[in-house]
């Protein structure tokens, strides 16, 4: 197996204020699941008649699969972390948190998404569960610093959660995997020169937010650690999955992560309002399982998945129900 160097020193992690290693080494059992109805609350505007595609419904249809499946029986609801603001603050500036703060309803909602995603952090790192999923809305991986929504998002969930599982329980590694059909540009951009964090993207570059250029790899200590994958516009099964056989694999067993977060977007399965690629749930049982199998190879199974996009409501639900399954599994 081919190797590389060892991307993060222990002085590098001094600078991340890291005062030990994770305190959870063994290996928990069963699926933890974020959901809470406040998400439904966020609506964002549109004009008169015309139906937002981020729209609570999304979650609506997603939990009432999961109930028609019996996959609500088989999972452990986690808590939302109590006070997400300390972690939002240290990745967003001041102006960004007022401005999002200062949004009736939405801002508060955007905080709790954060929430869910720092305690399905805190419940996989502490053991309480192997792995988990969190149903929630707003998204968050194109929320860079400009006070304001960008593409659907207010607060960058993944690289919050990211930076939690390093600050608040220890780990050094961090792989975050996304499979949205848009590029997850802020989480790109968090992490671009840090080697403590590995992103992998796969998506289409034409589409928004206009980033994502395979050639951007990262700079300065985080160089080769930032993979972009472009995929056409009819992109299927087939194509994705060799892009992460060529490309992720040997990326990550390089890198050897001790945490995993997923950026799960659905809008990359077939025929998404907003995307164009024809994935079928298959496509997403097998990037899940796939997924596991490098945290039970890394991470002692600890992995964390947010849902991102997707935006047919049904084909939403059922690709979310079969990556909940695997993860059952």
């Amino acid at each position: 197996m081919t190797t590389r160097r060892q991307f993060v020193s222990d002085a590098s992690m001094g600078l991340l204020g890291l005062a030990a290693l994770p305190a959870f080494v063994g290996r928990a059992d069963g699926t933890g699941l974020v959901y809470d109805p406040r998400y439904l609350d966020h609506v964002l505007p549109l004009r008169q008649g015309e139906v937002h595609p981020e729209r609570p419904l999304r979650l609506v249809r997603m939990m009432e699969v999961f109930a028609e499946r019996g996959l609500d029986q088989e999972v452990v609801d986690l808590a939302l972390a109590a006070d997400p603001m300390s972690a939002i603050r240290a990745h967003h500036t001041s102006e960004h948190v007022e401005s999002v703060r200062g949004i009736e309803v939405s801002g508060r909602v955007a905080e709790l998404a954060v929430a869910g995603a720092l305690g399905a952090v805190d419940a996989v790192a502490e053991g309480r569960v192997r792995n988990a999923f969190c149903a929630s809305r707003p998204p968050g991986h194109h929320a860079n610093n400009t006070g304001r929504e960008e593409g659907f998002c207010f607060y960058s969930n993944a690289a919050v959660a990211a930076r939690h599982a390093q600050t608040v329980h220890g780990f050094q590694r961090v792989l975050i995997i996304d499979w949205d059909y848009h590029h997850g540009n802020a989480t790109q951009n968090a992490f671009y020169d840090d080697p403590s964090v590995l992103f992998f993207s796969t998506h289409d570059w034409q589409a928004y937010p206009g980033t994502g250029d395979p050639s951007l790899t990262g700079e300065g200590d985080g160089t080769g650690l930032n993979i972009n994958v472009h995929l056409d516009c009819g992109t299927r099964d087939v194509q994705m999955l060799r892009a992460w056989d060529s490309k992720l694999l040997s990326a990550a067993a390089a890198f050897r992560p001790d945490f995993i977060i997923v950026s799960a977007g659905f809008d990359s399965r077939q025929d998404d309002l907003l995307g164009c690629f024809d994935l079928t749930d298959d496509a997403f049982r097998r990037m899940t399982r796939t997924a596991m199998d490098l945290a039970e190879d890394y991470t002692g199974g600890r992995l964390v998945s947010l849902l991102e996009g997707g935006y047919n409501v049904e084909g939403n639900a059922l690709a979310a129900a079969a990556h909940l399954e695997t993860l059952l599994s």
